[in-house]
């Protein structure tokens, strides 16, 4: 059975205009090409240590064509880069962090349900270590047609 939700989305518009979208997280994030994997943040707390991204998953990611063949499925590799993807975002756009952000640790991942071409990855982030200049963790959880496609703890440090 998946945990509760890391913050309630009922008064999130999930369809809404995202607040910073791909080109604004271009601006902050370095991934470029097919390693950009957050398209979108519709939401955050800054207070809290609350965020809301989402990647969309569509017919022409390069993994839809070997990942598997007839039944393309998002690898478990890319939810996690897209988990990395919204920590550096959070922490270098709205916590005003310098430097570059790398992925440093994963934690308990649990890989609950695929995501396929057509379907919208929300990843919700909740900060719970926070050492400006240093390290940071995060819960991160990924939703996807109302189900909990993955969970996992990652750690990030600037450089």
């Amino acid at each position: 059975m998946p945990p509760p939700l890391l913050f309630d989305l009922s008064q999130i518009d999930l369809r809404g205009k995202p607040l910073f979208d791909k080109e604004a997280i271009a601006q902050v994030n370095p991934q470029r090409f097919e390693m950009q994997h957050l398209d979108g943040i519709l939401w955050y707390d800054k207070d809290r240590f609350l965020i809301l991204g989402y990647k969309d998953a569509t017919d022409d990611e390069f993994w839809v064509r070997g990942h598997i063949p007839g039944r393309p499925l998002m690898p478990a590799v890319i939810m996690i880069e897209a988990a990395a993807q919204l920590l550096s975002f959070f922490v270098k756009r709205i916590y005003e962090e310098k430097g570059f952000i790398v992925f440093t640790g994963i934690q308990g991942a649990k890989f609950r349900a695929a995501v396929t071409p057509g379907q919208r990855l929300y990843l919700l982030g909740h900060i719970t270590k926070f050492k400006k200049g240093k390290k940071y963790t995060s819960d991160i959880q990924g939703l996807v047609d109302d189900n909990m496609a993955f969970e996992t703890t990652i750690s990030g440090m600037a450089i």
